[in-house]
């Protein structure tokens, strides 16, 4: 009985082993490269002592649904090229729809026109709302078709691996390669893609230049485009009249989004027919007037946006800021109780 038991369990752990070997989502190739992903949370940043670090590969944050251009856009663009580092873009897309996923990556494209990237341009999508499964592949296929087409240069998912399994699907995989978030492991596993081009293996690493956290990225020799010179955009496509608006997250106000475009809520109501000022939708669009669409960057403050796991007490001790100045200063009733979505504004610490 013991010798069947014994005998039982070798097979059970081989079984294990292959399952786990069926499932190993490895590297597109041996070659890896040191990478970083930035956007304006991480402040200024000292570009010749990253790369002392051993970063080869910089991923900027460009822009985000059809209005926000990163305010450090154009300065670590340059601060990481004048330090021979290797760049890319990356899009976080809001839309909603066809027909948004369009316009962002007009947006998109236009925001890096002139722009020398080294690497494949990148879709952000991670927040889908009330979007079905077939909805948000639609979406995203839209948008990556768009910008290759506009940009004439390839494009990468990035995704979390949950995300990456369960709601991309193979037609995605087949087609574009996968940048992919997971915390805590060696290696990713993933039942859509069989290899990943990138690998964020972390968002709480630390590097000289850089104050605070940072993510941490493996990237393969796939990264890089194919074609590496300057995006040219034909007409350059600029949003019309009619295409400055924003979309309604989870956690908005209508007194938060004017404040955030110096404007007034009680503006924003009249322009956009909203009977009650208190009561707006997750997904609905509000016009933004053409004087208030660009805005300047506030450099006392930067803009977190709140993601799946986050908390009031997580997000204070990464900013090493109070939980009741966060409360106080972004009008949080509950401060056990924050959304997916949700813009919170954090004060730079000088």
């Amino acid at each position: 009985m013991k010798n069947k038991f014994y005998i039982f369990s070798i097979v059970f752990l081989l079984l294990i082993f292959q399952c786990n070997q069926l499932f190993a989502f490895g590297p597109t190739s041996t070659v890896q490269y040191n990478g970083i992903d930035i956007s304006e949370w991480q402040g200024d940043i000292n570009f010749e002592e990253v790369k002392n670090s051993g970063i080869s590969i910089v991923y900027i944050k460009a822009t985000q649904g059809t209005d926000y251009i990163d305010p450090y856009l154009e300065e670590y663009y340059n601060g990481a090229k004048t330090n021979d580092l290797k760049i890319g873009f990356y899009h976080f897309l809001t839309a909603r729809s066809n027909e948004e996923a369009i316009l962002e990556a007009k947006f998109f494209a236009s925001s890096i026109n002139n722009y020398t990237a080294d690497c494949k341009l990148a879709m952000d999508f991670e927040e889908f709302g009330n979007l079905s499964v077939d909805e948000i592949n639609s979406i995203s296929a839209t948008f990556l078709e768009t910008v290759q087409n506009l940009t004439g240069k390839e494009t990468i998912i990035y995704s979390d691996a949950f995300n990456s399994k369960n709601t991309f699907n193979r037609s995605l995989a087949n087609n574009y390669p996968i940048w992919v978030a997971e915390y805590g492991v060696n290696e990713p596993r993933n039942g859509n893609w069989t290899e990943w081009t990138g690998f964020q293996y972390t968002n709480s690493g630390r590097i000289s230049g850089i104050s605070g956290n940072v993510d941490r990225d493996f990237f393969t020799d796939n990264i890089f485009l194919s074609d590496n010179t300057t995006i040219k955009i034909e007409n350059n496509i600029v949003p019309n009249v009619n295409e400055n608006f924003v979309i309604v997250r989870a956690g908005d106000t209508l007194s938060r989004i004017a404040e955030k475009y110096n404007t007034s809520y009680t503006y924003l109501a009249q322009i956009n027919n909203i009977e009650n000022p208190n009561l707006i939708y997750v997904g609905e669009k509000i016009n933004i007037p053409n004087s208030n669409i660009n805005t300047v960057r506030d450099t006392s403050h930067i803009l977190y946006i709140v993601k799946s796991g986050d908390t009031l007490s997580g997000i204070s001790l990464k900013y090493d800021v109070s939980i009741n100045t966060l409360v106080s200063l972004n009008d949080i009733q509950n401060p056990n109780l924050i959304y997916v979505g949700e813009i919170l504004r954090i004060p730079v610490i000088n």
